[in-house]
């Protein structure tokens, strides 16, 4: 049997969408309460990581592969470039916020920072995918005694 008891895995099930959402509201809602991009990041690797405990690597690997993991890491830092060179093509300063600066929102609204919840969810989606990715690959990594006494560290190859 894979991964953990029916009660975990029940619990799981139904928590994994909430912390999700609350990563993505985190996010989302950084440069209005406390939280931001790091936070809603961290948050959103915690819900795969409890997936990975529940149920299992193979199961988590399903849902969002090594592959897809590391095309979101590469996204989320190529957005996060974007955003800093618009701000030196437009405004003349390395990430100046120039959506703010051409189209003031009203204060305390979601869309009221310009490129500041750009900047969230691309440093979000940063976070997510690498510490998904460390945990992952800290969960394929062991240790094996080789003949001589020594110990030698292998990693498992995952089927993709």
């Amino acid at each position: 049997m894979n991964g953990m008891t029916v009660i975990v895995k029940t619990v799981t099930r139904w928590l994994k969408v909430f912390i999700f959402l609350y990563g993505i509201y985190i996010i989302i809602t950084g440069h209005l309460a406390p939280g931001g991009g790091f936070a809603g990041g961290v948050i959103i690797a915690c819900s795969y990581m409890l997936l990975t405990l529940a149920y299992g690597k193979e199961f988590t690997l399903k849902r969002l592969s090594l592959r897809a993991g590391h095309h979101l890491d590469s996204s989320g830092a190529l957005l996060f470039l974007v955003v800093a060179l618009f701000g030196l093509g437009s405004g003349g300063i390395f990430f100046a916020n120039v959506l703010q600066n051409r189209y003031p929102g009203a204060k305390f609204t979601l869309l009221s920072s310009g490129t500041i919840l750009i900047s969230n969810i691309a440093i979000g989606l940063k976070v997510a995918a690498s510490l998904f990715l460390i945990f992952i690959i800290l969960s394929v990594l062991r240790i094996v005694l080789v003949e001589d006494g020594s110990q030698k560290m292998i990693q498992e190859e995952e089927e993709e």
